[in-house]
């Protein structure tokens, strides 16, 4: 899976979550570009790419994460990509 097809199955899993679509993704963002993004959202959004992904993160690799990019780095790894 290339990482735009990674980062659209983000961007539904954000969608999902924060139910709406206001927001563009990409490496660089952060909870601070996206409105509704916060905490508690955060985790939600975790859970459900996990779900979507059929991965599940390290705790360290969930601290590490500063930004989309990170994510979708991670979710690579998780995958053996």
């Amino acid at each position: 899976m290339n990482k735009e097809d990674i980062l659209s199955k983000v961007r539904t899993a954000f969608i999902s979550v924060l139910e709406h679509e206001n927001f563009q993704l990409s490496d660089e963002t952060t909870a601070n570009d996206v409105d509704g993004w916060e905490s508690i959202t955060h985790m939600m959004i975790i859970t459900e790419v996990e779900k979507t992904f059929s991965i599940k993160f390290k705790l360290m690799d969930l601290m590490n994460m500063n930004n989309v990019g990170d994510l979708v780095n991670s979710i690579q790894s998780e995958l053996g990509q």
